[in-house]
């Protein structure tokens, strides 16, 4: 994204926030704020019409929420998302990820970090560390809820299944290629089919994909 552009979208309904982050923004290189929303009613008609490469995302908003809105984004080609909360509510976060974002930020995270982000995610990059995603699945499958089906019920082959247990763990593509004796563009491609197969947008979405099919202890 160096050579281009970062488009960003803002959507959040409290007028002073999205002031904020204009302002932020309209400082930082290459990034320019490409349009505004006030609730999740408008993101995808404000995606289609402003074409972004990032969206920032309130989670909750008066009419629909941020994860409803999510859910509902049917623009082609799909921006990534971050959602933008003020305190880190572990089940409505992991719904965000689940729906396809990208990763979340909380509202007060400083300037230069939320900057940071942004170009993170227009990279392609999940904004969620390995270690806070693991906790936030814990925290959901600790109310009880199943096991996902085994990856390979789904048309997973033996390797894409491992490639996707080890995304789970954390583990970036060198490190995956060195563990399973494969080369990085074997995993590169291990990942996109698995993504295909499973209907998933992401590396986060696999990753918590991959961790509800774990077996419990």
């Amino acid at each position: 994204m160096s050579d281009r552009t970062i488009r960003v979208l803002l959507v959040d309904d409290d007028p002073l926030v999205r002031t904020g982050l204009r302002l932020m923004l309209a400082g930082a290189d290459g990034i320019t704020v490409a349009g505004e929303a006030s609730d999740g009613d408008e993101l995808d008609d404000a995606v289609t019409r402003t074409h972004p490469d990032v969206v920032l995302l309130d989670v909750r908003m008066p009419r629909v929420d941020g994860v409803t809105a999510l859910r509902r984004l049917t623009a082609d080609p799909r921006p990534a998302v971050i959602v933008l909360t003020t305190f880190r509510t572990d089940g409505v976060v992991l719904d965000a990820l689940r729906a396809g974002a990208a990763g979340f930020l909380l509202k007060h995270t400083p300037p230069q970090q939320i900057v940071d982000a942004v170009r993170t995610a227009a990279d392609g990059q999940p904004i969620v560390s390995p270690s806070v995603l693991s906790q936030l699945i814990e925290h959901a499958r600790s109310g009880g809820a199943p096991a996902a089906p085994d990856l390979r019920e789904a048309g997973l082959s033996q390797r894409e299944h491992d490639v996707a247990m080890a995304v789970a763990d954390g583990l970036g593509n060198a490190e995956i290629a060195e563990q399973l004796y494969l080369s990085l563009g074997t995993v590169k491609s291990h990942i996109s089919s698995a993504l295909t197969k499973l209907g998933l947008e992401n590396r986060v979405q696999l990753a918590i994909r991959a961790h509800d099919a774990r077996p419990r202890d």
